[in-house]
């Protein structure tokens, strides 16, 4: 393998990306797939996760695990059912999320538990889970990964009402650079990347209302594609990357620097 090829190589490796059926987390999941890692993908709703996996199967390798990561039980059932068929893990995406909007004299309360139970603790949760596995699986200047999903809107004030989401991202940027600090030793790397507007379940009546409006922010002049968030989460997992840890990486086509 050329060494260039070689630095930015992910054949052979296990992943697993949560939310991995649709939006962001598919195209992570079908990136890693096509680049010959073997990939495990989770979600809450198993018939999603069949055809996801029938389709993305067709590239490549890949499995299935159904599981509701809002609850800390749900993602130590995750890390079980994994250790049936492995013991270790090479990387984890954490990319699972919610959002809520709504105005601002009307913003419910149970809007902060569901967000940040998902966008937020599931992290912790899943990182801490999958702790043993990332450590088995790490080796000298070879680190396992750890790549969380935040968001431009957890930087810039977003223009929605959907206050629980903006800061969710936010904490998750911080609790990207605290666990960087504490697993880093341990030969683990933790980063994020920070997308910005992307085609997703999420974001699809968004964008169906005001699609030009937001691609006019970036200065790029478009909304992001597949091929945008697959490189970044491959440089993230690659050899390449064996130094980078505590980052955020936007993905934003500008939309940051535009605002």
């Amino acid at each position: 393998m050329h060494e260039v090829q070689r630095l930015f190589s992910i054949e052979g490796r296990r992943a697993l990306v949560t939310g991995g059926t649709v939006g962001i987390g598919r195209m992570i999941a079908a990136a890693y797939v096509r680049a010959g890692a073997d990939v495990t993908i989770v979600s809450r709703k198993p018939e999603d996760l069949e055809r996801a996996v029938a389709e993305l199967s067709a590239d490549g390798t890949c499995r299935s695990i159904t599981a509701d990561l809002s609850t800390r039980e749900g993602c130590a059932h995750v890390a079980d059912r994994y250790a049936d068929h492995a013991s270790s893990l090479d990387i984890l995406v954490n990319n699972a999320g919610a959002t809520w909007g709504a105005d601002f004299d009307e913003f419910p309360d149970k809007a902060w538990s569901r967000v940040l139970d998902l966008n937020v603790r599931a992290v912790f949760n899943l990182t801490q889970a999958f702790a043993p596995a990332l450590r088995a699986a790490a080796a000298d200047d070879a680190p396992s990964r750890v790549i969380n999903i935040g968001s431009v809107d957890g930087i810039r004030a977003p223009d929605l009402d959907t206050y629980s989401y903006a800061a969710s991202k936010a904490a998750v940027h911080q609790l990207t650079r605290h666990l960087a600090k504490r697993l880093g030793p341990e030969g683990i790397t933790v980063n994020a990347i920070v997308p910005g507007p992307f085609p997703s379940r999420m974001m699809a009546a968004t964008i169906e209302e005001m699609g030009d409006s937001i691609a006019e922010m970036s200065p790029l002049g478009r909304i992001g594609r597949a091929d945008d968030i697959g490189a970044a989460a491959i440089y993230l997992a690659s050899p390449g990357a064996a130094w980078v840890t505590g980052s955020l990486l936007p993905v934003d086509g500008g939309v940051i620097v535009g605002s």
